[in-house]
């Protein structure tokens, strides 16, 4: 991955450095992980990493595309390295497991609204909630 990552950072205007490469690496290993786990996950690749240095890369990988920032409705933000094709999630209520889905109906934006108000929409963000079979083998 790393000539992949240091060709997607160089494309997308950022100096290339250890901890952004492991920064990117930690999110392809732990798809949907928060940015503290992404944190230890670099700090054990790359040793000395401080957590605003993981933090600031998240930010500017978000801001470019490179990464997607998902926050569920009672979880910390969760990235990914999935961009560009809207797909969805499934969140499971009981342990917070999320899962991608693709999109529900064709492309981007692939739900629309009855009346956009005047927005141009060019993406449609859902996650389905419910209990995943782990939870469901524990409650019986």
């Amino acid at each position: 991955m790393s000539s992949d990552a240091q060709k997607l950072l160089r494309e997308h205007g950022l100096q290339v450095t250890a901890q952004r490469l492991a920064v990117l690496e930690a999110v392809n290993l732990r798809p949907h992980a928060t940015s503290d786990e992404i944190f230890e996950e670099v700090r054990g690749t790359i040793g000395s990493v401080s957590r605003q240095a993981v933090y600031d890369a998240l930010g500017v990988f978000t801001e470019k595309g490179i990464l997607r920032r998902i926050q569920p409705a009672g979880s910390p933000g969760r990235y990914e390295g999935r961009v560009g094709d809207n797909h969805h999630h499934l969140a499971c209520r009981r342990c917070g497991r999320l899962v991608d889905v693709d999109c529900a109906v064709g492309a981007m934006p692939c739900l629309e609204p009855r009346d956009s108000h005047g927005f141009a929409i060019d993406e449609a963000e859902v996650i389905y909630w419910g209990v995943c079979p782990a939870c469901q083998k524990e409650r019986v």
